[in-house]
């Protein structure tokens, strides 16, 4: 069985092993993460650690991640908020804490095991054998919009879409901190973070070119709600960029914002609405959500607008 091997340091004391490792390993549940170490599968100085532990800031932990490639990908019958659907392609609002496709820690129960039950066999077999139909994809701790193509076709003319920016998505974010202008853009390569694999970083040097367009919708006290424009389509983007200009999302532990906050734990981030031109009939298709409760009920938690 081939395996991946994974060094985490903790930062700091008192937090639980488990929650480490889903803070540190992308796609890494609580619960994926108990079951690493009720295998053994969790070292530190080459002895298993307890489910128990508290961390010690700078201890480092040594993690075994078995091949997912070993774990059969099966339909399952989940829930899917399913948006829009044709023979063609099928647009769902995915859940906040929904994993889009197999990953360390996460075999099943993810996104694309929920689209096997639904759509069968037909998913274009593009995105390989563990992303059937994904086009793109959305974060973990992320919700909203999300378009899998039923045929090569119709994910081949998608994917040269979101190439060409006319596949247009448009994200609602909540960040910390008061922005001085009403809109405005952030324009910085981003890459691998140079000596953190879990993390992306702006990388001048070895960084793919990467633009958001912002516009404030509220602002509240210490914070505000944004609306984000991709004009392309990185790992993290918003995330990474707002971080950068000093604005973090809120409950964004992975990019400076303290989480939990405000009652959330992960980013408050929502991909809203999806405008693309359908591959078969070539008519522009607009598509929007309404903004899900954890998203409603943060907003509520940051007191009354500021004007």
């Amino acid at each position: 069985m081939e395996e991946e091997i994974l060094s985490i340091v903790a930062e700091e004391s008192g937090e639980r092993i488990d929650a480490l490792l889903a803070r540190s390993i992308d796609g890494m549940s609580r619960s994926a993460a108990q079951r690493l170490l009720e295998q053994g599968l969790v070292l530190l100085e080459r002895e298993p650690v307890p489910k128990s532990r508290r961390c010690r800031a700078g201890e480092c932990y040594t993690v075994i991640l078995p091949d997912t490639a070993e774990v059969p990908l099966i339909p399952q019958n989940l829930p899917l908020d399913i948006v829009y659907e044709d023979e063609d392609l099928v647009v769902v609002n995915k859940a906040r804490g929904m994993v889009v496709h197999p990953a360390p820690g996460h075999p099943d129960g993810t996104l694309v095991n929920a689209l096997l039950w639904h759509c069968g066999d037909s998913l274009s077999g593009i995105g390989g054998e563990k992303r059937p139909g994904i086009v793109h994809r959305i974060d973990k701790d992320s919700s909203g919009l999300l378009i899998a193509a039923k045929n090569d076709r119709t994910h081949l003319a998608l994917s040269a879409q979101l190439s060409d920016h006319s596949l247009a998505r448009v994200y609602e974010a909540v960040v910390r901190g008061r922005l001085r202008e009403a809109r405005g853009t952030v324009d910085r390569p981003i890459g691998r973070h140079p000596t953190d694999r879990k993390r992306m970083a702006v990388n001048v040097k070895n960084g793919r070119p990467a633009v958001t367009h912002w516009e404030v919708l509220t602002a509240y006290q210490g914070y505000t709600q944004l609306r984000c424009r991709l004009e392309t389509g990185r790992t993290h983007q918003i995330r990474v960029h707002m971080a950068s200009i000093g604005h973090p999302l809120l409950g964004d532990g992975l990019y400076g914002a303290p989480c939990p906050e405000k009652g959330l734990e992960g980013q408050c981030l929502h991909a809203r609405e999806l405008r693309f031109l359908h591959p078969r009939t070539l008519k522009p298709v607009h598509l929007k959500t309404e903004l899900p409760p954890y998203f409603t009920e943060v907003l509520s938690r940051l007191g009354p607008p500021i004007s």
